[in-house]
């Protein structure tokens, strides 16, 4: 019996051997496959807590993504599979890319374009089926998003030509949704980011290079019934808007100037226009210092309005912001940064408070809902929304020495933020827990891997 049991012993830890050599080998040529066919596999984690006096327990107002008060957040947990097409030379090259995210932005970016109910008439709508459910409803915060599936091609006409067909973020605006961005200095992000202008399109977008300094951009973009934005895969197909822009870049390459619009109608039900501007303008002052300013206008018409304003009104509506923001290194691991925003809604239309709620609000039987929280809590007035944010941007792991491959891209952020809001032209406005203003102190990381 000792040796029958030495002897299964023997066999278990061989097969255990040869199945860890099995495995280790088929990793190994895995990762020799994916890298030959330039195939990329990564990611990154961001979380943060953000502290406001102000609030015992709820929502920092309408602020986004850090929207949640005096609690931590897991923010984005990204992952992403993307062949990237060589966008130069005489040869067809081929691509595409797909993310998946888990965490508390995912509500921010999901294909939410077609609302509960139609901004137009008020009549309830069949939501998109892409990725609304995916999960944790009963998270309250949490959930799952799909903000790109898309292929890619370079078509190699003139100077080249890109294009994406499928799901992706949107090529208007400066601060983005991934967390990793360069553009996003800032923890808390800009109210222009969620109520100024899309996230997503689903479509066919597409990219010529003029010359070293210039490429134009177009785009045909459907599934939606707020004029092209954040659309899905199965609903409002019928409706298609046009985007169109262009870039520029100084021979030097310290200059930048992206000017890009959209158009179209509002949805399958409503003819009424549906369209908006964007301006980026970014500049590297000195090796230290740089500077980027952001301009959106926005208009919607034959809204039907619901607020202390204007009930039951049907009215064209517009929005307008401004944005300056101001970098400076303090040394290769260390940057300082200030963001100065205003944002104007005018007819109330944009700029609910809280926007989890109200973007989570569906109509079951009869009744408006949301895993978020209750409906009635939302709140929405015509406004002129002020920030100034000032943080900082620490790369933890450089100046620590770590030497994890892991660890080596860990960023460190701090910011304080100062919101206020004024209403336009109607009653007193108190979105911040009953107060016109508020002051957040935030702490959050990014992991890339």
């Amino acid at each position: 019996m000792k040796y029958l049991k030495w002897l299964l012993s023997a066999i278990a830890g061989s097969l255990f051997f040869f199945n860890t050599y099995s495995m280790t080998l088929y990793a190994h040529n895995l990762k020799h496959l994916l890298k030959d066919n330039r195939i990329a596999l990564g990611g990154w984690i961001n979380g943060g807590v953000t502290l406001n006096p102000s609030q015992k327990n709820g929502f920092n107002g309408p602020v986004i993504m850090a929207d949640q008060a005096n609690r931590f957040q897991l923010n984005q947990l990204n992952l992403f599979m993307q062949r990237a097409v060589v966008s130069e030379g005489n040869t067809w090259d081929f691509g595409g890319r797909f993310d998946f995210m888990f965490g508390t932005d995912a509500v921010f970016t999901q294909a939410f374009g077609v609302p509960t109910l139609d901004v137009n008439s008020g009549k309830p709508l069949k939501r998109s089926n892409w990725d609304l459910d995916l999960c944790c409803d009963s998270s309250r915060t949490y959930g799952i998003a799909l903000p790109q599936a898309y292929l890619e091609a370079h078509v190699p006409v003139g100077n080249g030509l890109n294009v994406k067909l499928g799901h992706f973020y949107s090529p208007m605006g400066y601060e983005t949704v991934p967390a990793s961005a360069p553009d996003n200095f800032f923890y808390t992000r800009a109210y222009n980011l969620n109520v100024g202008e899309p996230f997503t399109h689903t479509g066919l977008l597409s990219e010529y290079k003029l010359n070293k300094n210039w490429s134009i951009i177009g785009a045909a973009v459907t599934g939606s019934a707020n004029g092209g934005w954040d659309g899905g895969w199965d609903k409002q197909l019928g409706n298609w808007s046009g985007v169109a822009g262009f870039n520029w870049t100084s021979d030097n390459h310290l200059t930048s100037l992206k000017v890009i619009g959209s158009y179209g109608e509002t949805s399958t039900r409503s003819s009424e226009p549906w369209a908006t501007y964007n301006i980026v303008l970014k500049h590297r002052i000195n090796p230290k210092t740089s500077l980027a300013l952001h301009h959106v206008w926005g208009y919607a018409g034959g809204v039907l309005l619901d607020n202390p304003k204007y009930t039951n009104v049907i009215k064209d509506t517009q929005w307008i912001n401004l944005m300056a923001y101001l970098y400076y290194d303090i040394t290769d691991n260390v940057s300082v940064g200030v963001r100065g925003e205003w944002f104007r809604d005018r007819d109330g239309s944009r700029n609910p408070s809280p926007f989890r709620i109200a973007v989570t609000t569906n109509i079951v039987n009869g009744k408006a809902v949301s895993p978020a929280g209750d409906p009635n809590r939302v709140t929405i007035m015509p406004a002129d929304y002020y920030s100034t944010t000032v943080g900082v941007n620490w790369k933890a792991a450089k100046t620590l020495k770590l030497k994890s491959d892991l660890m080596r891209k860990l960023t460190i952020r701090s910011n304080i933020r100062y919101d206020r809001v004024d209403a336009y032209h109607a009653p007193a406005y108190r979105p911040f827990a009953g107060n016109k203003d508020q002051v957040l102190f935030s702490l959050d990381f990014i992991l890339p891997f």
